[in-house]
């Protein structure tokens, strides 16, 4: 893995996947350190001068309005971070945090905080040591930024709190560090205060599941062409010229992932034969409108997510002319919203492939398909039971899509009077994402079953031939086919690590090339 390398003028997403899920390793650019270091004389210079200035030598929130001797300023960062770090309840993803601290550097490596090169350079020999602190579900409410998480990860840059090592085991920070050569911090004017008041949880949580959302929207365009054959549609409403007279691109992207997906197939196409329909169901036919209008939600969203790769979060923040200005820069409201509007997509997204299923499912309206897609109806109850598992996954999707960033609770003695629970958006986002895996998953079985009783014994039916070939390598990952009944949740399971781990869209990628 090459290392990334951070400069004074932000990263990209790429960056944050490198550093978070890849275990990349970090540098700071000699632009960076230069300008790293100039912030900090002006920093140091406004120190030195009797007038009060927030976070340099004030108090915080509704404290701001104590000045600080120079003798108690080491004491008030310290404090600070300590107070800050209150976190509770499970804790998060290791790769959350690491997407935390590498965004927290970004920001300090962008010479509008006023910390010293030192403190950088630590924040960054923590994640090269591969040495995560221990960050809680609960402390942020997206306003001053991700208080308590960025508080815990401070805390073990002071050499206090708690952290795991490389291997995952949770160890005494000052023995982690001294493991590592690292050096504590005394955190000096204006430091505590740059660590931790950044948007930066939130940011990466976004960015890895803009990640995740543009995969699994191909794997579920992919089981909405399976689900189309599975039931005999029409492929005609796929055309080109159809999409283009309302250009939506998300829309245009998914109805060519069908197109290309379905090209050669024999199934498509019936839906006149033996019980004429004009029109298929709108799960079926309105596919490319619902996944494409999501392709483009996610689309937005990455253009927030841009934006703030290349934002200085901060406040006050060191400005190019030298002035120290507070600002509210650290509201989290951009970045509380598109994750919001993620998770609405995702639930629709769900909710039309488990519409899908249960049609498959439906003896009355899946066109010749035995009921639950059983071995023998009556005797076995087929997929029955996936779609309740499936139907539950879509309930609580649509629970989720609840947006966190409409609410607000005032804090810090109404001081900070209106917060955007960016961070309690980000959290019910990772779970909405996984569902939405496990949803596809399920959809894949009951289409790929579909598509199996399909041709079996037909030399007139035959599958396309990237249908084929997710069949196949469906079954080596462990998803069963038809048949009589059998324990089901081992299939489900491989279903889900063959959707979430990119081995569907891999599949059929293998016959029609890289789909959008």
């Amino acid at each position: 893995m090459h290392n990334v390398v951070i400069g004074a003028h932000g990263v990209a997403a790429e960056d944050v996947l490198a550093v978070a899920r890849g275990g990349a390793r970090v540098e700071l650019s000699a632009e960076a350190l230069t300008g790293i270091a100039a912030a900090r004389e002006v920093v140091e210079a406004l120190a030195a001068k009797p007038e009060p200035v927030y976070g340099v030598s004030t108090g915080f929130g509704a404290l701001a309005v104590r000045h600080i001797s120079p003798e108690l300023r080491a004491q008030l960062q310290r404090s600070l971070v300590r107070s800050h770090a209150a976190g509770m309840g499970p804790r998060v993803e290791r790769e959350v945090v690491r997407a935390l601290m590498f965004l927290r550097l970004k920001t300090l490596a962008s010479g509008r905080t006023g910390v010293r090169p030192v403190v950088a350079e630590t924040m960054a020999a923590l994640l090269n040591a591969g040495i995560t602190p221990v960050v809680h579900e609960y402390g942020s409410l997206g306003c001053s930024g991700d208080l308590a998480p960025l508080s815990h990860c401070a805390l073990v840059l002071m050499g206090e709190g708690e952290a795991e090592g490389p291997d995952g085991v949770v160890r005494p920070v000052p023995e982690l560090l001294a493991e590592h050569g690292i050096e504590p911090v005394e955190l000096r004017e204006k430091e505590g205060l740059a660590l931790i008041n950044g948007t930066d949880g939130m940011l990466g949580m976004l960015v890895m599941a803009i990640d995740d959302l543009r995969r699994l929207f191909t794997a579920a365009d992919v089981t909405a062409a399976l689900s189309m054959e599975a039931l005999l549609g029409t492929d005609k409403v796929l055309a080109p010229e159809l999409h283009a007279i309302r250009p939506h691109p998300g829309q245009a992207a998914s109805a060519e992932n069908m197109r290309r997906v379905l090209a050669g197939s024999g199934l498509t196409g019936h839906h006149q034969d033996d019980a004429p329909r004009v029109q298929d169901a709108y799960s079926i036919r309105c596919a490319p409108q619902v996944a494409g209008a999501g392709r483009d939600t996610v689309a937005h969203a990455m253009t927030v997510a841009d934006r703030e790769l290349v934002s200085a979060v901060d406040n006050p923040v060191v400005l190019p002319d030298g002035r120290v200005e507070s600002n509210g820069n650290f509201h989290g409201a951009p970045v509380a919203y598109v994750l919001d509007f993620l998770a609405i997509a995702a639930a629709d997204l769900g909710s039309i492939a488990e519409r899908r299923t249960d049609r498959l499912l439906d003896k009355s309206r899946s066109h010749g398909l035995p009921a639950f897609l059983a071995d023998d109806p009556g005797v076995d109850s087929g997929l029955m039971i996936a779609q309740y598992t499936q139907a539950a996954l879509v309930s609580e999707n649509k629970r989720l899509a609840v947006p966190a960033s409409v609410d607000s609770i005032p804090s810090s003695a109404m001081q900070e009077d209106h917060v955007s629970m960016g961070w309690s958006a980000a959290r019910k986002l990772r779970q909405a994402v996984d569902n939405l895996a496990r949803i596809i998953a399920v959809e894949l079985m009951a289409a790929s079953r579909g598509v199996e009783l399909r041709v079996q014994g037909s030399e007139v039916l035959v599958a396309a031939p990237a249908t084929q070939a997710v069949l196949k390598a469906a079954r080596e990952a462990g998803v069963g086919g038809p048949g009589p009944d059998r324990f089901l949740s081992p299939d489900l399971a491989a279903a889900y690590d063959f959707v979430r781990g990119g081995g569907l869209v891999a599949a059929a990628e293998s016959v029609t090339g890289p789909l959008a």
